[in-house]
């Protein structure tokens, strides 16, 4: 699927009656729902859509400040927020059970998720199983880019400007794996989604979710040891955001912990080992039926 036809398959939806929010929803079977990453978009799934809508029932959405969706400047710009938007979103849908597969910044928006979920015990949703994907699960264990880190100072609001197609290329050539680097077209479409819609405007405010992973790092770490939710971590190994020592992390704090590491692989396994992540998703869904 090209990204043309990925944005002309979707539709939107107006949250709060303001911020026209685009999604797709696809295939039939047990609700799966689709979490990205920052700071790109819904399109980091398109190249396991086609299976996983072979299997399930898919939503995606493009979160507040991503994508095709709405990117409003003077939105308060949290992780609370983009539940919200989630909620608002399934509830839109009348979907209120579901499974989660989710990457990076999104793999915090479901800490938020679990936690709400682990707090109210009538909470109208009921989260089946979770499968993470490389992300800052644990702050103390999360090295954001020089840039993220720049974009996290005063002269964040001063660095959007100088930033463009090549250096999101720059800087996923650090990120990928060493064989499976992202191609010039993917690149392009990456930055084209991120640029849409004035788009590197709202990056500075998107980025400030790093500093919420330290304020409600217990919480959302306990939201991922006390919650008996089925979880399991798939994880490119050789992310120097959050590879290898995150999921060693992982496996000496989670009860149980369930985790598979793709030992070459960076930090977009969807994107760079999609046949592999595919496998051991479904390995992991192959548990329980439901």
């Amino acid at each position: 699927m090209t990204l043309e036809n990925w944005k002309n398959s979707g539709s939107y939806f107006e949250y709060k009656d303001r911020y026209p929010v685009f999604f797709k929803e696809d295939g039939e079977g047990s609700p799966l729902i689709l979490v990205h990453g920052f700071p790109t978009s819904s399109w980091d799934w398109g190249k396991i859509w086609s299976s996983l809508i072979q299997k399930y029932k898919v939503y995606t959405i493009d979160m507040i400040g991503y994508g095709f969706s709405s990117k409003p400047t003077r939105f308060k710009y949290t992780i609370a927020a983009q539940v919200d938007l989630w909620e608002a979103f399934l509830k839109s849908r009348n979907m209120y059970s579901f499974h989660i597969l989710a990457h990076d910044y999104g793999d915090t928006v479901v800490q938020e998720m679990l936690a709400r979920y682990k707090e109210n015990s009538a909470d109208i949703f009921r989260i089946r199983s979770v499968c993470f994907l490389n992300g800052g699960l644990f702050p103390e264990t999360n090295f954001p880019t020089r840039t993220q880190r720049i974009l996290l100072t005063p002269f964040g609001g001063l660095l959007k400007h100088f930033m463009g197609r090549d250096t999101l290329a720059k800087n996923f050539r650090k990120i990928f794996g060493p064989y499976t680097q992202a191609n010039d077209q993917e690149i392009d479409e990456f930055w084209e989604i991120i640029d849409y819609n004035a788009g590197k405007n709202v990056i500075p405010k998107l980025i400030k979710y790093l500093t919420e992973r330290d304020t409600y790092k217990m919480r959302w770490r306990e939201a991922l040891q006390y919650t008996d939710i089925p979880k399991r971590l798939i994880n490119g190994g050789y992310d120097p955001i959050s590879g290898k020592h995150m999921a060693t992390f992982y496996k000496e704090i989670i009860p149980n912990a369930d985790v598979v590491i793709l030992e070459t692989i960076g930090h977009y396994p969807q994107v760079e080992a999609s046949d592999e992540v595919l496998t051991h998703y479904y390995a992991f869904r192959n548990q329980f039926t439901s």
